[in-house]
């Protein structure tokens, strides 16, 4: 592998640990568990312009933060220095369930 494109991985990579970093800090303000550990982020994907994808989803489609939480999301990621843009979609297919959840997760909110 070139040098180039080894530094260009690298630079993926450490940028898609400040993304998920930043998913990491945005909590549901109902429960005192990030996102990434309730199971509410599905897919992350960082583009070779720099470009953001997350898909994900909320504990359900009548969640009272239901824009607040996507936008939260969307303004953190965007805040990383190199990120290019975001784009944040929600999803509820599948729906989400307490099975998504980190055992961390689980732990903190006496489901274990």
């Amino acid at each position: 592998m070139s040098d180039t494109k080894q530094d260009n991985t690298a630079a993926a990579t450490n940028l898609r640990d400040k993304v998920m970093e930043a998913i990491k800090s945005v909590y549901d303000p109902e429960i005192p568990v990030d996102i990434y550990e309730l199971g509410l982020i599905y897919e992350v994907n960082v583009y070779p312009v720099n470009n953001v994808y997350i898909l994900m989803t909320l504990t359900s489609p009548s969640c009272p933060s239901a824009e607040e939480i996507p936008g939260e999301v969307e303004m953190k990621v965007k805040a990383i220095e190199g990120v290019n843009d975001v784009k944040v979609e929600l999803t509820f297919d599948p729906p989400y369930s307490q099975e998504m959840m980190s055992e961390a997760a689980k732990l903190e909110l006496g489901f274990m």
